[in-house]
Order: C-alpha cells, then sequence, then structure tokens
C-alpha cells in the first residue's frame, strides 16, 4: 500500500470516529470535543500503518477509529482492532503519540513481538488493550510507569514470567492477564496485586500461577468479577473471600483446591458461582439455593457427599442453573426441588449413586429446558410415555444410564433440541415417530445396539436433524437417505454396505461426514471435496481420490486409509489451505512424494504408508523438507528411495515443541454451554509401534511421530532430528540407512519408542539414549553396530532380540560382556557429553539461520566444523556448503 494510499486510508477512519462516537460510550467522553487530528499527528498515524500490512481493516466498523484533542490536536484515543500484521518495533512510530488516552490493538498479528519497554512512555493512557496479539516475552516493568492507566488488557497473548510488576497503577479497576503462560506464586511479598484497591475485574484463568489464594485477596473488597480458573492454585479457599461483598461473579473452577465449600453464602450479590473440577469435600450448604440473586451454581467434579435435598423456602429460588455432577452423593433425591422454581438448566450427571432416579421428580419445574442425568441409574418406569416430566425441555441428556429400550417418554417433548441416548444398551430399530419431533437439531445414539431403522427408506429425509450421531451400533444395510438440511453425519463402525449414495450431494450444508469403519463400496462421490470432515476409513471403496477441490476448498480432514484406491494424489489439495489432516494409508496409490504439499500452512498429519509411492522423499533442492506444522508424518512400507540432507528435519523444530495445556472443550447445547466434547472436532487415528501402541482422538495436541519404515533409503540419519523435541516415536527400521546413530537423538526427552534395526548403521550406540527416561522400546537389531551397550534403566529391560544381529555389541541385556563379566560400564567421558550439547548448538544455529539467512548460519556451522567430531565433519565438510 502506498503513502498516498495510506494517508487516504487514516483521514477515511478519523472522518469514520467522526460520526459513530457512540463506540466508546464506556468512557464517558463528552466526543462534540473531538475534531480531525493535527497534521503532525496525522503523518505519525500514517508511518504506524506503513510499519504493518494493514490491508484487512474495515473502515466500517465502528469499533475502529483516531479521535484527538479539540483544542491540542493530538491523538488521544487510537483503536485498531484485527487491522494489523507484522512485527511491532520498539522504535514504531506509536510510541511518538505521547497523549494517548485510549490505545485498543485487540486482536492484530504482531509476529513475534514483545511488549516493548516504550509502552511506558505512553504515560497518559488510561485504556491499554493489548489481548489475542501473539506477544511473546514478559510485561516490562516500564507498564509501571502507567499511572493513570483504570483499564489493563493483556489476555490470550504468550506472555511468560511472574505476576508484572504493577504496584504503581493505583487507578487500576480492570485487569485481564488470562489466556497466557504466567507462573509463579501470588505471594503478597512478591506481588503488587494485592495492593491494587480499585480493581472491579480481575481475569487470570488459564496460566501457569501454583501457589495457595493468599488471605489478602479479601483486600480486594471492590471486586465485582473473579476469574482465577485452569491455574494450579491448591489449598483452601481463605475465609477472607466473605470480604467480597460486591462479588457478582466468581469462577475457581480447574483448579486443585481442597476442603469445604468456601465461605460465599454472606456474598448475597453473586449471581454466579463456578467451583467445578477441584477437590472440595464435606456437603452442599443448604443456603446457596436461597442467595438473592444467585441465578448459576456449578458444583461439578468435586469430591462432595450427603444427599441432595433443597429446602422449601416460602421464597422461591432464582436459581436458573445448577450443575451437580461428577461428585459422591449418597441416598437418592429425597424430594422434589420444588422450591427452584426457575431452574431452567439442571445438571445432576455421574452422581455415583446407586439410587434409579424417577424423572417426576422434575415434574415441578415448569421452566426446565435443560436436564442432564448422564450415567446414573434411571428408573424404567418412568421413561414410559405416561411419565410426568416437563414438556417444555429443549435438551435431554440420558447417556450411559443403561436404558433398554428406545424411551417413549420422548415423543412427549415436542420442544426437544438435543437429545443424547448414546452408551446405553437399546436394542432393536429407531422409531418412525423420532424424526418427527419438530425441533430435533442434535441426535446422540451411538454406543447402542440399534440395527436399523422403522419405517420407509426414506424416513430421515423430511426430519429436521442437522447433527446426527449414531456411531458404534449395528445399522446395516444402505446408507440412509439424508435430510437435505443436515450438517454433520457420522456412523462410523456399522454394517452399512453398498455405495455412498449420490443424494448425500444434495445435502447442501453438510459439513462433516464419518462413514469409517463400515462395509461400503464403490467410488468416492466427487462432492464431498466440498465438504470440512471427511472419514471413509476401512471399507472397500475403489477407483481414486476425487482430483475436485477446488481454490479456497475448505476441507480440514481426509481420511480414506485401509480402501482399494488407486490412482494418483489429487494435485487439487494444494488448494486446501485449511488442510490439518491426510490419511491416505493401505491403500494402492501410484505416484511419487507430494512435494506440493509442503506450503500448506495447517497440515498436521500426513500418513500414506502401505501404498506404492515411489521416488526420493528429499526435496529437489536437497534442503529441508518443509511442512512447517507437522507432527505426524508416516510413509511406510512403499518404494522410497534415496537419502536425506542434512537439514531434513531443520524446518520442523517450532511444531514440534510441547503444547501448552487447555481445560475442557465444551459445545453449545442449545441455549446452554455443558461439559462435552465436539468429538468431530478431532480425528482418532490409530499408530501402532512395536511395543507402543497408540489410538487417539485429539492426537495432534499431545505428541509427534515419525515412521518411515521399509522403505529403501540410504545414507545418513540427518543429525537435525535432534531438532524434534516433542517426537514420542521414531521408526527408521528396514531401509538402507549407513553410518553411525546420531548422537542428537540423546536430545529427545520425550522418546518413548525407537525402532533403527535392519539398516547398515555402524560405530557405537550413543550412550545418552540411556539417559531417556521415557523410553519403553528400543531395537537397533541387525545393523553393524559394535562396542558397548548404554546401560541405563530403560535399556536395560530391554529383551536381548532388540540387540540381536550385531556381531561387535556387548553388554547387558546380551550374554556378550565387554570386560568378562557383568560389572556396571565404566563412566562415559565428559569430552563426549560436551560434545553431545554443542552439536545440538550448531544445529540451532542452523535452523535459526534457514529463518534469518542460510549463508550465515551456515557458514558459522562451517567454521565450527573444522573442530568438531566426525559426523559434522561429514555433513558439512571443508569443501561443502549445504543448499535449502
Amino acid at each position: 500500500m502506498s503513502e498516498s494510499r495510506l494517508h487516504l486510508h487514516f483521514l477515511s477512519l478519523i472522518l469514520l470516529c467522526c460520526v459513530s462516537p457512540s463506540s466508546f460510550f464506556d468512557l464517558n467522553i463528552d466526543y462534540s470535543s473531538y475534531v480531525a487530528c493535527h497534521p503532525h499527528q496525522t503523518k505519525a498515524l500514517t508511518e504506524f500503518m506503513n510499519e504493518f500490512d494493514s490491508s484487512y481493516c474495515n473502515l466500517n466498523d465502528p469499533f475502529n477509529g483516531v479521535w484527538c484533542d479539540n483544542s491540542t490536536g493530538a491523538v488521544t484515543m487510537l483503536r485498531l482492532q484485527s487491522c494489523l500484521s507484522g512485527t511491532l518495533k520498539p522504535n514504531s512510530s506509536l510510541f511518538r503519540l505521547h497523549h494517548l488516552r485510549h490505545l485498543n490493538l485487540t486482536q492484530n498479528n504482531f509476529i513475534s513481538s514483545s511488549l516493548h519497554s516504550e509502552f511506558g512512555n505512553l504515560n497518559r493512557l488510561e485504556v491499554l488493550s493489548l489481548s489475542n496479539n501473539g506477544f511473546v516475552g514478559q510485561v516490562p516493568s516500564s507498564f509501571n510507569s502507567l499511572s493513570l492507566l483504570s483499564v489493563l488488557k493483556l489476555s490470550k497473548n504468550e506472555l511468560t514470567g511472574s505476576f508484572p510488576l504493577l504496584w504503581n497503577l493505583t487507578k487500576l479497576s480492570f485487569l485481564s492477564l488470562s489466556y497466557n503462560y504466567f507462573s509463579g506464586t501470588l505471594n503478597p511479598n512478591s506481588t503488587s496485586l494485592f495492593d491494587l484497591h480499585h480493581l472491579r475485574s480481575l481475569s487470570l484463568g488459564y496460566n501457569n500461577f501454583s501457589s495457595s489464594i493468599p488471605s489478602e485477596i479479601g483486600n480486594l473488597n471492590k471486586l465485582e468479577y473473579l476469574y482465577i480458573s485452569s491455574n494450579d492454585f491448591f489449598g483452601q479457599v481463605p475465609p477472607t473471600i466473605s470480604n467480597l461483598t460486591s462479588l457478582t461473579e466468581l469462577y475457581l473452577e480447574h483448579n486443585q483446591l481442597t476442603g469445604s465449600f468456601p465461605l460465599v453464602q454472606n456474598l448475597t450479590m453473586l449471581s454466579t458461582i463456578d467451583v467445578s473440577d477441584n477437590h472440595f469435600s464435606g456437603t452442599i450448604p443448604s443456603s446457596l439455593t436461597t442467595m438473592p440473586f444467585l441465578l448459576s451454581l456449578n458444583l461439578r467434579e468435586n469430591d462432595l457427599i450427603g444427599s441432595i435435598g433443597f429446602p422449601n423456602s416460602s421464597t422461591p429460588s432464582r436459581l436458573e442453573k445448577l450443575y451437580l455432577g461428577n461428585n459422591h452423593f449418597e441416598g437418592k433425591i429425597i424430594e422434589p426441588i420444588s422450591n427452584l422454581i426457575n431452574l431452567k438448566l439442571l445438571d445432576i450427571s455421574f452422581l455415583n449413586t446407586s439410587y434409579p432416579i424417577d424423572l417426576s421428580l422434575f415434574s415441578s419445574q415448569k421452566s426446565l429446558l435443560h436436564l442432564d442425568l448422564s450415567d446414573n441409574s434411571i428408573s424404567p418406569a418412568s421413561l414410559d410415555t405416561n411419565s410426568d416430566i416437563p414438556t417444555n425441555l429443549e435438551n435431554l441428556l440420558l447417556g450411559s444410564c443403561g436404558i433398554t429400550e428406545f424411551p417413549n417418554i420422548l415423543k412427549n417433548l415436542e420442544k426437544l433440541e438435543f437429545i443424547d441416548i448414546s452408551g446405553n444398551i437399546i436394542k432393536g430399530k429407531a422409531p418412525e415417530w423420532l424424526w418427527k419431533l419438530p425441533r430435533l437439531n442434535t441426535l446422540y445414539i451411538s454406543n447402542n445396539s440399534l440395527n436399523g431403522f422403522q419405517g420407509p427408506v426414506d424416513v430421515l429425509v423430511n426430519s429436521s436433524v442437522k447433527n446426527l450421531f449414531m456411531d458404534q451400533n449395528y445399522f446395516e444395510g444402505a446408507v440412509p437417505i439424508l435430510p437435505l438440511s443436515i450438517n454433520a453425519f457420522t456412523a462410523s463402525f456399522n454394517r452399512f454396505r453398498g455405495r455412498i449414495p449420490l443424494s448425500i450431494c444434495n445435502c447442501r450444508s453438510l459439513t462433516h461426514l464419518k462413514l469409517d469403519y463400515n462395509n461400503l463400496t464403490g467410488p468416492i462421490p466427487q462432492c464431498l471435496s466440498n465438504l470440512l470432515v471427511v472419514n471413509l476409513r476401512k471399507n472397500n471403496l475403489e477407483g481414486s481420490i476425487p482430483d475436485t477441490f477446488n481454490i479456497g476448498a475448505s476441507l480440514q480432514t481426509l481420511d480414506v486409509g485401509h480402501n482399494r484406491l488407486t490412482g494418483k494424489l489429487p494435485r487439487s489439495l494444494q488448494n486446501c489451505s485449511s488442510l490439518e489432516f491426510l490419511v491416505a494409508d493401505h491403500n494402492m496409490i501410484e505416484d511419487t512424494f507430494p512435494f506440493w504439499l509442503k506450503d500448506l500452512p495447517n497440515l498436521q498429519v500426513l500418513i500414506l504408508s502401505s501404498n506404492k509411492l515411489y521416488g526420493s522423499i528429499s526435496p529437489p533442492d536437497q534442503g529441508p523438507l518443509g511442512f512447517p506444522e507437522l507432527r505426524i508424518f508416516e510413509i511406510s512400507d512403499n518404494k522410497f528411495t534415496g537419502s536425506l540432507p542434512p537439514t531434513y528435519f531443520v524446518d520442523w523444530k517450532a511444531p514440534f515443541l510441547m503444547m501448552k495445556k487447555y481445560g475442557v472443550l465444551y459445545m453449545e447445547y442449545g441455549k446452554y454451554t455443558c461439559g462435552g466434547m465436539f468429538y468431530f472436532s478431532m480425528e482418532a487415528i490409530d499408530l501402532q509401534y512395536k511395543g507402543l501402541s497408540m489410538e487417539h482422538g485429539m492426537v495432534l495436541n499431545s505428541y509427534a511421530t515419525i515412521d518411515f519404515s521399509r522403505n529403501s533409503i540410504e545414507g545418513q540419519i540427518p543429525e537435525s532430528i535432534g531438532l524434534l523435541k516433542a517426537l514420542i516415536a521414531l521408526n527408521f527400521s528396514n531401509n538402507a540407512f549407513t553410518g553411525h546413530i546420531p548422537l542428537s537423538l540423546a536430545n529427545l526427552s520425550n522418546l518413548e519408542s525407537l525402532d533403527l534395526s535392519s539398516n547398515h548403521l555402524s560405530g557405537t550406540i550413543p550412550y545418552g539414549l540411556g539417559s531417556l527416561s521415557f523410553l519403553e522400546y528400543i531395537n537397533v537389531s541387525h545393523n553393524q553396530l559394535k562396542g558397548e551397550i548404554p546401560q541405563g534403566t530403560q535399556i536395560i529391560g530391554q529383551p536381548q532380540s532388540s540387540f540381536e544381529g550385531n556381531a561387535g555389541l556387548c553388554g547387558l541385556p546380551l550374554q556378550e560382556t565387554c570386560f568378562g563379566t557383568n560389572a556396571p560400564p565404566t563412566p562415559r567421558p565428559s569430552e563426549e557429553e560436551k560434545e553431545e550439547e554443542e552439536e545440538l548448538l550448531i544445529w540451532k544455529g542452523v535452523a535459526t539461520g534457514y529463518g534469518l539467512g542460510a549463508l550465515l548460519g551456515l557458514a558459522i556451522a562451517q567454521v565450527i566444523a573444522s573442530y568438531k567430531p566426525e559426523w559434522l565433519v561429514k555433513i558439512i565438510g571443508p569443501n561443502k556448503h549445504i543448499n535449502r
């Protein structure tokens, strides 16, 4: 964008702000005193925009704009949300706008940017919002200079360090640091938090704070909102929390808190209490349900005990949402909960009580819209058509309740939108009346013993259902004709046979289709290329994968593994910029390696094992492979040849870092949010390694694997393999690798399975492998290795077969000893240990060099190579260079 165009861009922003001042009503400022900005300030703003790609700025967004003071013409407010992409630098023109009082740069893309100390120069700021930008590093101490600040929002970044230094921000009323990586304690002697006496809102959720909650929390007696969920807070909630008499919302969930229920009964302004997923014990105070303003109470997943009963008060409770599931209640619900007449949501799932629940107990809850009784025993008689149950129910969850017959009570509930009866033992056919429920949107009938549908073949066509989950049943025959409005259809692990019906192409709203583990035949319909998720794994499909993925295709997951597919991989897949999961193993696909997919920005899983793929798997330029986000890479049992260049794994180092943990995923059931995973959003794959078997959904969140086994790959194993820190399984077996086992493997501290068997590897086994504490399986058999086997605990426990076929190896677990006796091995020379540390530093330099300038990084590596160990001299060499 040219400078003149930028100048016009900002003038447009200024004019826009003059006609939409209401977007900043929260500042209580008289906007009639604001005019267009002084030319000098406009120049600074133009320069600021020039620092970034601002082509995504929406000038029609009333929340974006620039405001200036009427008397001075200085910029006092700047709000640019979802506008900017680039790096925020310390010398940015932003920091010349010294009169700024309000700065909102929420949800931009500040690539690899820190929170620079120059923010402290903007010492007139009253509102600073920098949330959701990807900022890294610590909060600089200069933030303590912003003494006029009343609002500070730094949530949803990558910030680290302890609680920031904010003691001088005495006017702060709103502080949000949630969804970062802050750690340490909230010790009042080391943090200024409890001196911020004007705080009305405090948000520290989803960080790594680990401490007890100090009693000084009671000093913040103006707090109205407290959110410290999903940390590692432990111990009892201090009784001083009862000082927070202005509190309206309290969130303590997903911590390690213990003791009896917190003393909150006197906090009469509370509308929301969430203490779920802790270790609170004892009984539930009965007074909770009579708190005058309490609307939502969440006590799920604790160790609470006792019977469930609520006092029949003359004053009806205002409570609308009550979550009690996953506790240890004894006895039974002793009476109708008649005083909770305003209750709209009730979750009493997983009560761990042996008494069956009678649905008539809820007959007085005429306002009840959502009822979750999952994993309880339900009285069979109460599931009959004549049972008394609130007819306004919109969401009913009866999963894993031991139900043996389809519950006829559903027929009376014509307002039902969400039904979950999965995980029961229901036999027979799905009744025809089910599809006539007028508002039915989402239906879970998975994990039962259903075998068909009552009614004609098109019984589902006129149904209003949009999300239908019927996995793991015994449905057979043809795939049913689906409603035209269907969004998601999953029918995995059934007995459907025949072709995928072409009528599915008429379902224009369909985004998720899972028909894996059935007996389907015939070709894959071409129209499926328009979906987000397609899983057809383990059928008998034939033909080729349709090559109909248009530019901008939204496909995220394609799994066609274990079929009879032939032909080539469709080149149009490179148009799928959102593709994360590509699996086509165990087919008869005959093609070369798909280097043309390497630039896909989101591809995390690539599994092409057991096909007829051939040729080299090294890029034509002999540089790094690419695939910047790849986590699972499986190409075993093909006909790949060639060697791997030294830098092969360099570009992978970033995605193979361990990922931050997040709490439970939630989904919307109608109008209410409840625990429950939208499970088709993450795919399950089965990864089989000797000694390590993995079959998980959400594989993308936790680990990384590589399997190149059963090919004809030769040359040395690249030392750059040691950069892949999250790697848990590596299989290079049954190839033609030569040279030494890379010393850098000792850096893979999370490695659980290593198979290098049946190659032509020589030299010794690196001693560092003996220190890998998670290594469950190692196999280096049938090579040309020699010397002593490292004597780490994990290696000694391996079978002899893991080391056989190497004439020169000795030491446990083999019978051949190195010293005439099974005496402990001699310590490894410290010089070799130093070499391991130095070699990783070199490869980090090489990796950085490829990001910042390959020639400089490799030149340094070449100089060091003159006195490095033999492996590095061979890789780089005094007269060689590495091309990208």
